[in-house]
């Protein structure tokens, strides 16, 4: 697919880094609005000497080229002050979902050899079980808070103001900008290496997708650990676009927002739609001046009644952490139940087991390749195996089963990998699995997904007890919150006596989604029960 956004700036590949753009874009658009949260704001000038200035603080704390920077912060704008303070110095920020529990920070820590941990107030009290990481930090900054709440860490201490600014570093197009978590499949979650022109051709990409000028109004209530809401702000500053971050999704309070921001592109998520159509129609939804939006997995009658209720029309796409937004199409060019075609710039192939490329019409694998260097990922942090399983043959396995069409539109099937995705939130079954191992009643366990309501996944758990064992599922339910995301904990529970298993031991989980969710399975909906939100 090819598409031009004239709002979009195009630079030289040697151009293609974090300071380089705020630089050329603060002097382009200067005092023009850049970003908006809450009651504050930055210019695109301010924005360049807000990363110089915070890039100075961490280089004050020892911080130096290579060395990662752990984040543990909601949507605020010290968030992204941070960020933007690594990539300036050529340090490298490790943003942390906010719904990570003890155990899951203490291995990004761990993963990551973070030197400097950078975490808001409220969730100081988490790190109470964090067990592995903390002893390579040489500083723990607390965002939001007046000073370190009792007990604290030693090193603990309120994040300090920034320093006068300094001169970016000699940062190159294929360093590494931020290393972003994605879900583990067989294992552990994976740092994806994410470099600074991969950055740049996300905010060029999805300019050109969404036709970006200087006149629109990005909004987004996506949290910025992921790459959405990063890249929402690649786009604003490359189009000279408005940015505004709001804290969270509301589904009572979203159309209110998007009114008080004059958004005309907005971000969603396939499970927000559903969310959002689920109530009366109120008339705030007409009363917007958006003109566009991401939806990436709505299906196409949900997609259809949006439209027509609220007068937005929703693109689909596909993009992942570890590469760009390689499939998509315009509002003009969009086939519904389809992601799209591919994107100038990238290649796209579906192919076998054996990677042999398949004829139209076949489902099988989705792989990827970048034209432009460091447009992907270069990696997974540490995980040199992983990485060369992922990028076997030099195309990026995407772990995802399509169909592309003789007219080269491109419909997703299902995943190949194990992982679940519930309300925009990839989930490993391995995480999941861990905690549940480590219940003292639980001799084996298989985690997998199930059909959900909102068009993607629930959490099911397929569980064997010890000898004489018997675990309440509300016991467990208890035993589950404190140590696992809020998403993640399992909404069904189901007590076996022994799971499918392989000739040589696997477990068959596509025997157990098959089966699904059965007249013995525990629903914990249907139960009643509710997590308590201060619990995670």
């Amino acid at each position: 697919m090819s598409l031009r956004a004239p709002g979009m700036i195009e630079l030289p590949p040697e151009d293609r880094t974090l300071p380089r753009m705020l630089e050329i874009q603060a002097g382009r658009h200067g005092d023009r609005t850049l970003l908006s949260c809450a009651n504050d704001s930055w210019t695109f000038r301010e924005a360049r000497y807000i990363a110089a200035g915070r890039g100075a603080t961490l280089r004050a704390a020892g911080i130096a080229a290579g060395d990662r920077v752990a984040i543990l912060c909601s949507n605020r704008l010290e968030m992204l002050e941070i960020v933007l303070g690594c990539g300036w110095i050529g340090a490298i920020a490790v943003p942390i979902n906010t719904a990570a529990m003890g155990p899951q920070i203490g291995y990004y820590l761990s993963n990551s050899g973070a030197r400097l941990f950078a975490i808001e107030a409220q969730f100081v009290e988490r790190l109470v079980h964090v067990s592995e990481g903390m002893a390579s930090l040489g500083s723990l900054w607390v965002i939001g808070g007046d000073a370190p709440p009792k007990g604290a860490a030693p090193l603990m201490e309120v994040m300090p103001p920034r320093a006068a600014a300094i001169a970016a570093a000699p940062v190159s197009p294929g360093d590494t900008l931020a290393i972003i978590y994605t879900s583990g499949t067989t294992g552990p979650s994976k740092g994806v290496m994410c470099p600074h022109a991969q950055y740049y051709w996300w905010g060029i990409h999805s300019g050109r997708i969404f036709g970006l000028t200087a006149d629109d109004v990005l909004c987004t209530t996506l949290p910025l650990f992921h790459i959405n809401a990063l890249n929402t702000f690649a786009q604003a500053l490359l189009s000279g676009a408005r940015m505004v971050l709001e804290p969270r999704f509301s589904a009572s309070g979203f159309w209110p927002a998007m009114i008080q921001s004059e958004a005309t592109v907005i971000y969603l998520l396939g499970a927000m739609v559903p969310i959002l159509l689920a109530g009366e129609p109120r008339a705030d939804e007409r009363g917007h001046q958006i003109r566009t939006g991401l939806g990436p997995g709505v299906p196409a009658n949900l997609g259809a009644t949006f439209t027509a209720r609220t007068g937005v029309t929703l693109l689909e796409g596909y993009g992942s952490t570890e590469t760009n937004f390689v499939i998509g199409a315009s509002a003009e060019t969009q086939k519904p139940g389809t992601m799209g075609r591919i994107v100038d710039g990238f290649q796209a192939r579906v192919v076998d087991v054996n990677d042999v490329e398949l004829p139209d019409g076949e489902a099988g694998e989705l792989v990827l390749r970048a034209d432009e260097p460091f447009a992907f990922a270069s990696g997974y942090f540490g995980m040199a195996e992983k990485t060369v399983e992922a990028w076997r043959n030099l195309w990026f396995h995407t772990g995802d089963r399509v169909i592309r069409d003789e007219n080269g539109y491109f419909r997703f099937v299902d995943r190949l990998k194990d992982a679940i995705r519930r309300r925009g939130e990839n989930i490993s079954s391995y995480e999941v699995e861990q905690v549940l191992l480590a219940h003292p009643d639980i001799e084996m366990t298989a985690v997998f997904p199930v059909c959900s309501e909102l068009a993607e996944d629930e959490v099911m758990a397929a569980i064997v007890v010890r000898p004489g064992a018997a675990i309440p599922p509300v016991e467990l339910m208890q035993f589950c919150a404190p140590r696992l995301p809020r998403f993640a904990v399992p909404r069904f529970i189901d007590f076996v006596a022994d799971l499918p298993r392989t000739e040589n031991g696997k477990i068959r989980k596509y025997e157990l989604r098959e089966r699904g969710v059965t007249a013995s399975t525990w629903d914990r909906e249907a139960a009643g029960y509710r997590l308590k939100r201060g619990a995670v």
